[in-house]
């Protein structure tokens, strides 16, 4: 005996319980903004495509010419890119976790304030911050920095923090530090706010007996999605950081290429010299560096199955 065919109603009743429909607009926006343009980017960056023309496919040429003609990528965008993330990226992750497990010990309407101060900063984004601490460094005594030091007689004439290589990527670093209290530092507050309290009267019954072993052995177990969203929260705002050294020294590249990052390597090709092909290769290369760290990530501040 054949199955009774659903009417229309019935298959639209299906649809409406189904969960698939829940998720739909996200799976479309996902799509759309993201899947969509990695997808384009990785089928450019086989290609020679100035903007004009129509896309000529090159096959591997475009990473060929990446990874053994393109000095300033290999001496200065990789190696920058990556004390950049190194520095900024787990120091800022802790100071993150520190700051956030403090502000959890206050009360609500102290931490009201002091979170909303400590946020702030991240919003306006790093460049913003450079424009802002070039007052402080900048290389005549106008700068305040300078003028202090001119005013204490500890140097003859004014540094040139924004112009020498050696002051700009640690000025650079001091900004990104300085703005990475973003979205992770507040799922780590949301995590620590939501932890049970008996676990810690429990744990003290079973022989904890100071704080650090609290945040050892229960806070940072019983949040670890909120460790692992910040983690990776800090890994991709410290690899897709660009224009940083270029804001504070005032000029494009920054002077030795010093402070240059792997976006700006990549809009520098895509946006100024028009090789789109070659651009997308740069950010195909970014990717699976995030990728990689994120997988790392993941082993430490993952659900173990």
């Amino acid at each position: 005996m054949k199955p009774k065919k659903r009417t229309i109603v019935e298959r639209l009743k299906t649809i409406k319980d189904s969960p698939m429909l829940f998720i739909l607009p996200y799976a479309s926006l996902f799509t759309l903004l993201i899947v969509l343009p990695v997808l384009v980017a990785v089928l450019l960056s086989f290609t020679y495509f100035n903007t004009v023309q129509f896309p000529t496919f090159v096959g591997f040429q475009n990473y060929i010419d990446l990874f053994t003609g393109d000095t300033v990528f290999l001496q200065h965008a990789i190696s920058n890119t990556l004390l950049y993330a190194v520095i900024v990226g787990p120091v800022g992750y802790m100071m993150a976790f520190f700051l956030a497990w403090m502000l959890s010990q206050v009360p609500h309407n102290i931490r009201t304030i002091y979170t909303v101060i400590i946020y702030s900063p991240s919003v306006t984004g790093p460049v913003m911050m450079a424009i802002v601490w070039r007052v402080l460094f900048s290389g005549d005594q106008v700068g305040y920095l300078n003028y202090w030091l001119l005013e204490w007689n500890l140097v003859k004439e004014p540094v040139q923090f924004l112009q020498s290589p050696e002051f700009l990527v640690p000025v650079m670093i001091f900004i990104g530090l300085w703005g990475s209290m973003g979205v992770g530092f507040l799922a780590m507050l949301a995590g620590l706010l939501n932890i049970d309290k008996t676990l810690y009267e429990a744990a003290s019954i079973d022989g904890i007996r100071n704080r650090w072993q609290e945040v050892f052995f229960i806070t940072i177990p019983s949040m670890k999605p909120q460790m692992l969203f910040g983690a990776v929260m800090a890994i991709i705002g410290t690899f897709n950081a660009a224009g940083i050294a270029a804001t504070l020294s005032g000029g494009t590249p920054p002077p030795q290429y010093a402070g240059w990052l792997i976006v700006d390597h990549a809009n520098d090709f895509g946006f100024i010299r028009y090789e789109l092909g070659y651009a997308s290769a740069v950010t195909v290369v970014l990717l699976l560096i995030v990728v990689l760290f994120n997988k790392i990530s993941y082993k430490l501040f993952g659900e173990s199955k």
